[in-house]
């Protein structure tokens, strides 16, 4: 009855008989509900059927859902509007498995920057897990498969893996898709990939080139360069050619692993 804290007054007044004729003080036409954070009760009339969640969103956006509210020993508000957010990351996980044609992953050997990403969640999702810190690890799913969705990732060593951390948090979805991957066993008998820190080394670093303190492109660079090697490489860029014209730059500031400032 209740929609972003406006009261359909209509359904309150047919669910109470007894108020049917309570007058309410409108703001605009409507009736504003103020809200504070409660734990659920009969009393308090704020209980929430988790069948009528389940049967718009399904188990596992209700199971995300509540985990992705905060630490479990803390009591937290609960805004059906949320859910909405949640559920659009369990399709954009099933879409990383999916193209316009059906299931559709590949068998090609996963680049780094892909391995950098997977390592990355496992290593963040097994320390929350051991805290029992659930909302976090849900924070690093969303930011784990905008990452994957950006490099275009359909690689099956990937996705198997991802699969498999993501089963305690979104089981239904993940047994769907591990069947899909050609699995006969239950995803719960699957071993908890091992996290390899090796993955996770940085050999590489995207600069950010200012000319005058306004940047204007990016460039990737061996880590571990010199700030002679690093003002070398970028003003052999093609892009440096646009700014300079030809001519010498004033001073080049070169920050090792942070920016590089071109003075013209």
């Amino acid at each position: 009855m209740v929609e972003n804290d406006i009261l359909d007054t209509v359904a309150f007044r047919n669910w109470r008989p007894d108020l049917a004729n309570a007058e309410f003080v409108l703001e605009d036409g409507l009736y504003h509900c103020g809200h504070a954070v409660e734990k659920m009760s009969k009393s308090l009339y704020n209980v929430v059927n988790p069948d009528q969640i389940i049967e718009e969103y399904g188990a596992d956006t209700l199971r995300l859902y509540e985990m992705f509210l905060g630490p479990l020993e803390q009591s937290k508000p609960w805004d059906t509007n949320g859910i909405e957010g949640v559920f659009r990351f369990i399709r954009k996980v099933w879409r990383l498995y999916h193209d316009a044609n059906g299931f559709r992953v590949s068998d090609e050997i996963p680049t780094e920057q892909e391995l950098r990403v997977l390592h990355r969640t496992i290593k963040k999702v097994q320390d929350d897990i051991e805290r029992f810190s659930f909302n976090t690890a849900v924070s690093n799913f969303m930011i784990c498969m905008n990452e994957l969705a950006d490099l275009k990732c359909n690689n099956r060593a990937i996705l198997t893996d991802l699969a498999i951390i993501i089963s305690p948090y979104a089981p239904h979805l993940a047994e769907e898709l591990w069947e899909k991957l050609g699995h006969t066993d239950s995803i719960a008998k699957a071993s908890f990939p091992e996290y390899k820190e090796e993955f996770l080394v940085e050999n590489t670093f995207e600069y950010p080139i200012s000319f005058n303190g306004k940047m204007r492109f990016k460039i990737t660079l061996p880590v571990g360069l010199i700030p002679s090697e690093i003002e070398q490489a970028v003003l052999q860029a093609n892009e440096s050619e646009k700014w300079l014209q030809g001519n010498p730059p004033k001073k080049v500031i070169v920050v090792p692993g942070k920016i590089v400032n071109v003075v013209i």
